[in-house]
């Protein structure tokens, strides 16, 4: 019979607090972008915590750091964590949230002395966010075969530095080898990021999959001219032409037929961005996400024929390209009924849930029995500097992570 523990929401709050000043943003928010100075100095002070605590840590050819809790067998590894990085002008909670939990429980057990059969292994993954390197999850990617790391290696931010270069640059070009190692389960804590845990009064969303994800990025090309003697009638104007396109995916958005499908245009620019010239260049990026992937599909090729309509009426050329392409996940059954059980145990109302984001822990689940925990954060706001959470939300999804891993360990 596995004693009920409870972790020390004291010290987690005080990881969150000192984690959130690395890199902290005027609004009280961070900006922690991949394999930045400052995401250095977020893995430097997750390894010191961890070394001090006496856990073996290990870094791979991606930059993960792999933080392990020896079990009394050589077993297959119980594994939890999520990222470090952040969004520009981010929340302080958003992945951090996950390792640090992780980095709680681990020290939980080190307070009561409870030895697991099974190691649990805590795991800072490279890149979540995708903001400064395309694609986002390129850690998870690259540790499940999804991604080559040769590859990875080779994407550039917008200053033209490679991802190998970043690396170098910060120290976390890693050797040991983790790849390949064996996981019994793999269980990531994450703040829901929307507002339906906080509205419905919930304190655990028990995540059974994620949606399907599609990213796709739209070049438009017209011809520059003078915006003082070209008359509207005869402009090939990529501006006018994106932003009939931006109209056209809200529409498409909202029909009934396209059901709960998330469809967003996120980053756009233009060129040659003159007050006085019409636009030649127009680029702007689509993000689509939904849970049913034969409706993803057909959502795309309307997509793809509308904006293409909207490009030959404005005598405009247009590219399509699909950059990211995310499958439906269903989370393992056993990992959901585990933390089901570990909720009840804690009487903490919940209720089952699907993410609308992107996770590590999606990548994981094509090669290991994997899950998610999600507790609320205010008003469902996240991706900005207002993101919050409350410290009894705090402690629950610690407690969930502490007594699933102890019994998926045990």
């Amino acid at each position: 019979m596995i004693k009920q523990l409870s972790v020390n929401v004291d010290r987690l709050e005080t990881l969150l607090h000192d984690f959130a000043q690395i890199g902290k943003t005027d609004n009280g928010g961070v900006t922690r972008l991949a394999l930045t100075e400052l995401d250095k100095q977020a893995r430097d002070l997750l390894i010191k915590h961890s070394q001090a605590a006496g856990f073996k840590v290990r870094i791979d050819n991606i930059g993960n750091i792999f933080i392990r809790r020896a079990g009394r067998e050589d077993l297959p590894v119980v594994m939890t964590g999520s990222h470090g990085d952040s969004q520009p002008r981010g929340g302080a909670y958003d992945g951090i949230y996950g390792v640090l939990a992780g980095l709680e429980v681990l020290l939980t057990l080190n307070d009561f002395n409870v030895q697991t059969r099974h190691p649990i292994e805590l795991v800072m993954w490279t890149n979540e966010e995708g903001s400064r390197f395309v694609p986002a999850m390129m850690g998870a990617a690259v540790f499940t075969g999804k991604l080559a790391v040769e590859q990875a290696y080779l994407i550039q931010d917008r200053d033209g530095i490679s991802v190998k270069e970043a690396l170098e640059q910060i120290g976390y070009l890693g050797t040991d080898q983790v790849q390949n190692q064996p996981i019994k389960a793999m269980i990531e804590a994450h703040i829901e990021q929307g507002p339906i845990l906080e509205n419905l009064n919930q304190t655990i969303g028990i995540v059974k999959g994620a949606f399907a994800q599609r990213w796709f990025e739209v070049n438009l090309t017209g011809l520059a001219a003078h915006a003082g003697t070209t008359p509207v009638t005869m402009r090939q104007d990529a501006i006018v032409g994106m932003a009939q396109c931006i109209t056209a995916l809200n529409q498409l958005a909202l029909k009934p037929s396209s059901g709960d499908v998330r469809l967003t245009v996120g980053m756009l620019t233009t060129s040659p961005n003159s007050r006085n010239v019409v636009a030649d260049q127009a680029f702007f990026t689509i993000d689509m996400r939904h849970y049913e992937a034969d409706l993803l599909q057909r959502l795309e090729t309307e997509l793809r024929a509308e904006l293409t309509v909207i490009a030959k009426q404005l005598n405009l050329q247009i590219e399509i390209k699909r950059v990211l392409t995310m499958p439906v996940i269903d989370f393992d059954p056993k990992c959901i009924e585990t933390i089901r059980k570990a909720t009840n145990k804690y009487h903490y109302p919940a209720i089952d849930i699907i993410s609308g984001a992107g996770h590590d822990a999606c990548y994981i689940s094509t090669v290991a029995p994997t899950s998610m925990i999600f507790i609320p954060c205010v008003k469902g706001i996240s991706h900005n500097e207002a993101e919050a959470i409350t410290r009894s939300w705090c402690e629950a999804g610690a407690n969930v992570l502490l007594d699933s891993l102890l019994t998926l360990a045990t």
